[in-house]
C-alpha cells in the first residue's frame, strides 16, 4: 500500500471522528491545537487506525503523537513488510 493512500485514508478517519473537513487536515496539522482533538477523540482515531490496518499501536507511542505526520510515520513503519535475510 502506498504512503499516499495511507495518508488519504488516515485523513479521512481523522475527519470523520473529529468532525473536521478533510481539506482542513494536512500532515502538519497539530491534533490538539489545529484540529481540537481531545484525548477521547485521539483514542477513537487510534482504535480506528488499528482496526483498519490490523496493527497494534503501543500506549507509550500514542502519548508521543502530536501531529498528523507523526501518525502517518507510525502507521507507515508498522505496515511496512518485514524483510527477512536468509
Amino acid at each position: 500500500m502506498s504512503e499516499n493512500n495511507i495518508e488519504k485514508e488516515i485523513i479521512a478517519i481523522i475527519s470523520e471522528i473529529a468532525g473536521v473537513e478533510e481539506n482542513e487536515i494536512s500532515p502538519q496539522s497539530h491534533l490538539a491545537n489545529d484540529l481540537e482533538i481531545d484525548s477521547i477523540k485521539a483514542i477513537e482515531i487510534i482504535v480506528a487506525i488499528e482496526k483498519k490496518y490490523k496493527i497494534s499501536i503501543r500506549d507509550e507511542d500514542i502519548s508521543q503523537i502530536k501531529t498528523v505526520q507523526e501518525i502517518l510515520n507510525l502507521v507507515n513503519s508498522l505496515t511496512k513488510p518485514v524483510s527477512t535475510h536468509v
